[in-house]
């Protein structure tokens, strides 16, 4: 099982694939994801009810893991609304010391349904 989710989510990219055109499209599509979810980070920290240096630090970390393990088309990749309202209730009843925990656990549970191939259910 290990070998199969080493192999799915390679790292290495291959090397033929990066030309200066897709190279400068990359870059481009990479600055303007970051400059768009710089105000949507903190828009969503302010409904959750914590400090929007949280926020950036969240939004920072899941692009990272998501430029590491690599996206898929469609995929979402930052602060949703859904989950800021579901994070308020979270966070005024027990403290923000209980979101990284849950935000963790929310990670661990997609990795697994990923793994286990979930996602026909949705379809």
């Amino acid at each position: 099982m290990l070998a199969a989710f080493a192999e799915r989510f390679s790292l290495a990219p291959d090397p033929s694939s990066y030309t200066p055109s897709r190279i400068k499209t990359e870059l481009l599509s990479g600055l303007t994801v970051a400059l768009a979810l710089v105000p949507e980070a903190v828009a969503f920290a302010f409904v959750a009810g914590v400090h929007p240096l949280v926020g950036l630090y969240a939004a920072l970390i899941v692009g990272l893991v998501t430029a590491c393990i690599g996206g898929r088309p469609g995929m979402i990749s930052g602060a949703t609304g859904a989950l800021a309202v579901v994070m308020v209730a979270l966070v005024a009843t027990h403290g923000v010391e209980y979101l990284f925990a849950t935000v963790v656990l929310m990670g661990i549970l997609q990795i697994l349904a990923g793994v286990f191939h979930l996602g026909k259910f949705i379809r």
